[in-house]
């Protein structure tokens, strides 16, 4: 949900000069309300780091860090709940120092930052007092890495609801803990988590691109998901965050077993979020096909921002293209407008106030599928800006008793 450049946010208050550093330190404390953060701690750690990149990577890898260790001497002890707690919110710090390697000018810490990040997810996974379980998905003679949370107090033997949570562009397994899954397994559901193409250890770790026909990836999922005895096939629901709202709505026009979906937020067009950050005069040269010139204008520009060439180069890197040019143009096929009218399922669609990546996305799509519920966050409700970040009790109240209402037997 990271690096798509410069923005603003209307609730009173910086945490950060930086647009970009302000919006990861939100969506920090937006997890707090599950247990993934702790306030304190969290802005303790960034207090003294201004803008300074490579500042910021080292305090978001130290408090991971002194976290999981936090974490592994509870559970030597014998504190089992300190322990799951710890580990949870040196996952979810550890997820943000990965992110912030794209401010680096050397992504070597990539890999052994995001093995410390899962690791610590893995060791939380073990210990909190749920009952999850590790799922592999088969997709193209492979797995996906799944997780799958069984609703406390379900009978197993019972058939139950399940939300399917799809991530981001570059969001966590801990981020969709605090999106949807916490609230979801507290009011009944069970829940399944995944790493697709493009994201995190699929591409980190077996250089998987994204790939923009994502009903290619769901229908494995759903497959896989509808099969098992304590899941009801007629009971599976979506919900998408950031990215994952094209990601979704393009899956639904092709995957209709799915009873209800819930975008977060609504999402048509990816390249929209690149596009407004590249002077005209270049997308003109994209448009006329001049793609020599395109990458030579964007070289020379890059070299004069080396934070800007490093960005693109993160951001980039999920598509699996290389070229300028060529980037851009992959992401223009991350667009839904000529098929999200062959949505049938049941759709809701998050639009916050202030959405700074794909401002007037969540209104064009509600338009474009037929039937679609559209829904607002404000600035006055504390929920404004890209996926709610300090508004997700909000957001939980407001999505889940939608789900519920479609759900129910």
């Amino acid at each position: 949900m990271t690096g798509h450049g410069t923005h603003r946010s209307s609730l009173s208050g910086r945490f950060s000069h930086d647009p970009d550093l302000d919006f990861e330190i939100r969506t920090v404390l937006g997890g707090a309300f599950s247990g993934a953060a702790d306030v304190g701690e969290a802005l303790a750690a960034v207090a003294d780091v201004g803008t300074d990149h490579r500042a910021w990577f080292r305090a978001w890898d130290a408090l991971g860090d002194r976290l999981a260790a936090t974490g592994e001497s509870c559970a030597a002890r014998g504190h089992r709940v300190s322990a799951a707690s710890a580990y949870l919110r040196a996952a979810t710090y550890l997820g943000v120092a990965v992110n912030a390697v794209s401010g680096l000018e050397d992504d070597a810490p990539l890999l052994p930052t995001f093995r410390k990040h899962r690791a610590a997810w893995d060791r939380w996974v073990d210990l909190v007092d749920l009952d999850v379980e590790r799922f592999p998905i088969p997709y193209e003679g492979t797995t996906l890495p799944g997780y799958f949370f069984r609703a406390p107090g379900v009978d197993p033997a019972a058939r139950g609801p399940v939300v399917v949570a799809v991530n981001g562009s570059d969001g966590s397994l801990p981020a969709l803990w605090s999106a949807v899954v916490s609230g979801a397994v507290r009011r009944g559901y069970h829940a399944l988590v995944f790493d697709g193409p493009g994201q995190q250890s699929v591409l980190f770790e077996h250089g998987v691109p994204f790939r923009p026909d994502f009903e290619a990836v769901l229908t494995p999922v759903l497959d896989a998901v509808v099969a098992r005895a304590d899941v009801d096939p007629d009971r599976v629901a979506l919900y998408g965050i950031s990215q994952a709202g094209y990601w979704v709505t393009r899956a639904l026009a092709f995957e209709h077993r799915p009873a209800a979906a819930v975008v977060d937020p609504g999402v048509v067009d990816v390249a929209t979020s690149w596009e407004r950050e590249v002077p005209k005069s270049l997308l003109k040269l994209l448009d006329k096909g001049d793609d020599h010139a395109f990458d030579r204008d964007m070289a020379l520009g890059l070299r004069l921002s080396k934070g800007a060439a490093r960005t693109w180069r993160f951001r980039a890197r999920p598509y699996g293209v290389e070229g300028y040019a060529a980037t851009l143009r992959e992401v223009r096929r991350y667009d839904a407008s000529d098929v999200a009218a062959q949505v049938t399922t049941p759709l809701l669609v998050t639009s916050p106030e202030d959405e700074q990546f794909w401002p007037g996305q969540p209104e064009r799509l509600a338009g474009l599928v037929p039937g679609a519920t559209l829904v607002t966050f404000s600035d006055d409700e504390g929920a404004s800006g890209h996926c709610e970040p300090l508004g997700r009790a909000l957001v939980e109240q407001r999505v889940l008793d939608w789900l519920d209402e479609r759900l129910a037997r």
